[in-house]
């Protein structure tokens, strides 16, 4: 009996963070552990995995209040807990999940560098103006030197 394992990454700047040092989350079911997780890695994404943690996170507790009319209600509430796998791959491995912005980065880096050389060309441009101005300017003062 073959179970299909959910794995849902957890996009966010600290995950970002990790995954520079090939250590991804991932959001997994509660009745998973280690093992599980790590052969639906290997298996779905065709990776090697190193080692792989386990932690499972209690909801918060919360207070529900609302007032409606001339009533009152104060109750306890809880959401609900969930279990993440932090997952670290081998070297040389990866996992496709910030590829988009990674791509992101490297578009902007491209777009700045050519706005950096439109503006050195435009530099250079005008520079060549000014001392083509002063040259013109000097032999014409010699021209008025010589009358």
């Amino acid at each position: 009996m073959d179970k299909t394992v959910i794995l849902k990454p957890r996009l966010s700047e600290k995950t970002y963070a990790l995954s520079e040092s090939r250590v991804y989350v991932v959001d997994i079911d509660k009745n998973l552990n280690r093992h599980s997780v790590a052969k639906a890695i290997e298996k779905q994404f065709e990776v090697s995995v190193a080692k792989v943690n386990i932690v499972n996170v209690k909801g918060k507790r919360k207070r529900i209040m609302s007032i409606t009319g001339k009533r009152y209600q104060n109750k306890k509430g809880q959401r609900p807990g969930y279990k993440k796998a932090y997952v670290t791959l081998d070297e040389g491995h990866s996992l496709p999940f910030f590829a988009a912005v990674e791509e992101e980065q490297e578009k902007e880096a491209a777009t700045q560098a050519k706005i950096d050389k439109a503006i050195e060309k435009k530099d250079a441009k005008e520079t060549k103006k000014a001392t083509k101005k002063r040259g013109l300017a000097r032999l014409r003062g010699s021209k008025k030197d010589e009358e």
